[in-house]
């Protein structure tokens, strides 16, 4: 006879919980933010849609504070055996209660006989106006895994995550789907039984609200919004034109808010006649290769009315500037007067490039007045030969515009995807282009790779070259494009584009990071089982200009493929690295012949390998290659040559 588990429902605690105040529940919520909001997401209905979602899962977790000391609700939820600090913090266990109860409470469809709860309506907060946020697309595995679980009621879709994202055992999923007001938590655990154990998948960037892809919405439909709030903008432009009247108004300062210090030192920041204006000759006489020695260029650096509207706003942006700033950029006012670096019209803007010693401040606005400027930040702290040969000056349909060093003497376009051979100047077989240049340094627009988007089918990259020699950079998407380099961390060159051939589309998972440079290594070479010839090892380590947020990828050359593959990744870790350059990576390989193998390679001081787990082997040495089934998963652990032992990356 099959005995049947049936578990009682849970009574309610007999005892008050551990009480939690709003302090210790704000700190688990900003620690743990991004697990938060992935839960809520995974939980929520797919029904809402990817954008929906985002902003929905963002609003629940963002409101799941007490409003002041509680007790009882963090008693439901049972201590946790895993990492970062969540194991028996109440103030954690309350805000996830509160965030899974407010999900499952989304997803219940609205009726008549009952006003809506607050969460399932759209949330008032965030909200973004004229873009569609979603997460970055997966791969068909995170795609399929979407769809079983869309076919899931909420409270199965909780009980998968919970499991599969906090780890729990089935008794306290119970207890936590019991406690978050779910009726019948065993039949929600029995019907997410039947979903293959995928949990791995729930970490992936499909499923992360917090990294986001932004597109345009209906454009038509908002085309006709626009059209009914005319009278409105024309009531507006009424109201401004009376600020910009003689007085205490803002008309002078363009899309600046409303002055609010008046001290001598924020005074002369704001001075367009107390900028630091370098001489044009300045560079040539200076040991210095740095934004300091750029003199000031373009046609309408003695604009003061120009200049003075890009201080103003750099101070105190208005609510239409635009503002945007790298990954740990300070958008403060700047200390004292900035140096200018060029003020001039490109495209359709009139634009402003001004350098405090620490950041690049880009202002550019229309060349029909100020509504819709923008103001754009990127750190450049300790820039130095290739980090400050350039700065972007504008971005339209695809293509960046650049200024350039007045040292630099050539700037090429190279396709990264096509062959590094053959000579520069017109379009050759090589994907090399002469970039023309003004006399004021300004080139000429080219594709950019930070906006393409879909299958990777180019990769343009810059090579510049001056005084010191040739330098390869390209467009990650900030202000200052990040310097490509080649060889053992700590002892980097100057890369060339045939380093870079095999991986230049492994730099998509980096733009927008705030990335000073990325250098390309390859650690190990091992002949490949069954004759199939060789492979090359590779890693790739992005440094931003904040110091975290570090991004390691593993990539595996085969002989006869043109191009790598990432088959591991890591982030904020020391391996590939000047302080510690350690590497062990590996990958389930198919031969030619049909075989399938685990193969893993290590730095050359690795002194012997060893998986276990789906696939056992050991090897002595930095190169295992070991029999192993389809689809079979294995855990890698190393020993370097000194006993130090270390782990694959993931």
């Amino acid at each position: 006879m099959q005995s049947q588990d049936v578990a009682p429902r849970p009574a309610p605690n007999p005892r008050p919980g551990p009480v939690v105040d709003v302090e210790q529940a704000e700190a688990a919520l900003v620690e743990h933010y991004p697990r938060l909001v992935r839960l809520a997401y995974l939980v929520l209905p797919p029904s809402l849609g990817r954008n929906r979602r985002v902003l929905t899962a963002h609003a629940l977790t963002q409101r799941a504070l007490p409003h002041g000391r509680t007790s009882g609700d963090a008693s439901f939820v049972p201590a946790q055996q895993t990492a970062e600090g969540r194991a028996g913090d109440p103030g954690y266990a309350y805000v996830r209660l509160r965030v899974l109860r407010t999900a499952l409470e989304a997803g219940r469809p609205l009726t008549f006989r009952a006003w809506p709860k607050r969460a399932q309506l759209p949330p008032l907060l965030p909200q973004v106006w004229g873009l569609r946020l979603f997460p970055r697309s997966g791969g068909a595995d995170e795609l399929a895994l979407d769809q079983r679980l869309s076919a899931l009621s909420a409270p199965a879709r909780a009980a998968y995550v919970l499991r599969g994202l906090e780890r729990l055992a089935d008794a306290d999923v119970r207890r936590v789907l019991a406690a978050a007001g779910e009726e019948d938590p065993a039949d929600a655990l029995a019907e997410a039984d039947g979903m293959e154990a995928e949990y791995g998948l729930l970490m992936s960037p499909e499923f992360d609200p917090c990294s986001l892809q932004a597109r345009p919405p209906d454009l038509m439909r908002r085309r006709q919004h626009m059209k009914a709030a005319l009278a409105a903008a024309a009531a507006a432009a009424v109201c401004g034109a009376l600020l910009g009247l003689p007085g205490d108004g803002w008309g002078p300062d363009g899309a600046a808010a409303p002055s609010y210090a008046q001290n001598p030192s924020a005074q002369a920041a704001l001075d367009p006649g107390k900028l630091t204006l370098v001489p044009a000759a300045a560079w040539e006489s200076s040991t210095r290769t740095d934004f300091s020695v750029w003199p000031a260029r373009g046609p309408l650096t003695g604009d003061k009315a120009l200049l003075r509207r890009a201080l103003a706003v750099w101070a105190r942006p208005g609510e239409s500037v635009q503002v945007s700033a790298t990954p740990g950029t300070p958008a403060g006012a700047p200390p004292g007067p900035p140096q200018l670096l060029y003020a001039g019209e490109v495209d359709q803007s009139r634009v402003v490039l001004l350098y405090d010693g620490l950041r690049i401040a880009r202002y550019a606005e229309p060349k029909d007045g100020t509504r819709g400027a923008a103001l754009d930040f990127a750190r450049v702290d300790n820039a130095t030969g290739a980090e400050a040969n350039a700065v972007v000056l504008g971005r339209a349909d695809g293509n960046v515009r650049y200024l350039t060093a007045p040292w630099v003497r050539t700037a090429t376009v190279r396709d990264l995807l096509k062959s590094a051979a053959g000579a520069s100047g017109a379009p050759d077989s090589s994907g090399a282009t002469r970039l023309g240049r003004s006399a004021d340094g300004v080139t000429e627009p080219f594709a950019s790779p930070a906006q393409q988007t879909g299958e990777c089918r180019s990769w343009n990259a810059l090579e510049f070259t001056d005084r010191s020699g040739t330098r390869l950079t390209t467009d990650l998407g900030e202000l200052t494009p990040a310097h490509l380099t080649a060889g053992r961390p700590g002892q980097p060159r100057e890369a060339s584009a045939a380093t870079w051939a095999p991986l230049a589309c492994s730099l998509a998972a980096v733009r927008g990071e705030g990335v000073r440079s990325v250098n390309a290594w390859q650690y190990a070479r091992q002949p490949l089982p069954d004759a199939s010839g060789t492979a090359n090892w590779l890693c790739t380590r992005a440094d931003t200009w904040r110091g975290g947020g570090t991004r390691v990828l593993a990539q595996f050359h085969a002989q006869g493929q043109p191009y790598g593959a990432v088959v591991a990744k890591a982030q904020n870790v020391a391996a590939c690295g000047a302080k510690d350059s350690y590497v062990l990576a590996g990958v389930l390989w198919k031969s030619g012949t049909g075989g399938w193998y685990l193969l893993a390679a290590g730095s050359g001081d690795t002194a012997s390998i060893r998986a276990t787990g789906g696939v056992n082997g050991s090897a002595r040495g930095n190169l295992l290659a070991v029999r192993a089934q389809q689809g079979a998963q294995a855990s890698l652990k190393g020993a370097l040559a000194n006993g130090r032992t270390i782990g694959g990356l993931r």
